[in-house]
């Protein structure tokens, strides 16, 4: 019986090409069959470091028509290689199917590690490491969508998120909103000539994007609930709420201005708020 093939997850740069390590560059050259989300990126990648593979297109919408023929080969002995569009394949990322398939037959998998936004990112936030959850993307609309920010508001690890640049503003308020006037990061177009890191609380990040027109990838870390509290309670935040607008303030202004002060959700905040006006 003919041995069997490995597949090869090879991380790849997520921007700047000097990041592919000199064994992702080896492994690349070796290959006869590279599974990648995008064929055009990945070929032009395989000619800058002189690989001649086949490519195979594996992306989300796919991957259940291409995994026959991709175990096939590794099972005929054949090495394949399983990249992203940019970063670690499988991290919020359809290679993870194939992945699983193979561990489930018994196929070998190696790794060759290399860049990811995921960890890039919160390390360039300033915001606590020790212990953190990744999220990739939010769900875009409904009760999905508001469980996961749900579970955020109570989540004590440091939060790492994917989001599209036209969806950061949106994703930024629903944050203060659910979450409290927490620190974060935004992070831009990381290790690429228009690298940006924009640092604060949700308020004034929200305030920062509101009217931009971002583009690249962009990836969110906001700091965890245990780091961002307050001494406050719900009614310390609706009683300072309540001074506020009785001062001339709006009652989601003054929510969210009781947040950043008390800790204490600004959606809860104005709930209580709404809910005990005459």
């Amino acid at each position: 019986m003919a041995a069997l093939g490995t597949l090869i997850v090879v991380g790849t740069p997520i921007g700047n090409l000097e990041d592919l390590s000199e064994r992702a560059r080896r492994v690349l050259r070796g290959l006869a069959t590279v599974a990648a989300e995008d064929t055009r990126r990945t070929g032009r990648l395989l000619e800058r470091v002189g690989g001649r593979a086949r490519l195979v297109s594996f992306f989300e919408g796919n991957e259940r028509e291409r995994l026959p023929e991709i175990l096939s080969l590794l099972r005929g002995g054949q090495d394949v290689g399983l990249v992203t569009d940019a970063g670690m394949p499988t991290i919020s990322d359809p290679g993870y199917r194939l992945v699983a398939a193979c561990v489930e037959v018994g196929i070998p998998v190696e790794v060759v590690p290399g860049p990811s936004a995921v960890i890039a990112a919160l390390a360039v936030s300033g915001l606590p490491t020790d212990r953190f959850v990744f999220e990739g993307f939010l769900p875009r609309a409904g009760a999905a969508r508001r469980d996961r920010l749900a579970g955020l508001a109570s989540e004590s690890r440091t939060g790492v998120l994917f989001e599209s640049p036209r969806r950061v503003s949106r994703t930024i308020a629903d944050l203060l909103d659910v979450c409290g006037d927490r620190r974060a990061a935004i992070c831009r177009e990381l290790t690429k000539l228009h690298e940006e890191v924009l640092r604060g609380r949700l308020s004034e990040l929200a305030a920062a994007t509101r009217d931009r027109d971002l583009k690249g990838e962009v990836t969110i870390v906001m700091e965890g609930a245990s780091a961002s509290a307050g001494n406050g309670t719900l009614q310390d935040a609706v009683d300072l709420a309540r001074e506020l607008v009785d001062a001339g303030a709006r009652k989601r202004e003054a929510a969210r201005d009781a947040s950043k002060r008390t800790g204490v959700p600004a959606r809860e905040v104005y709930d209580a708020l709404t809910a005990s006006s005459p």
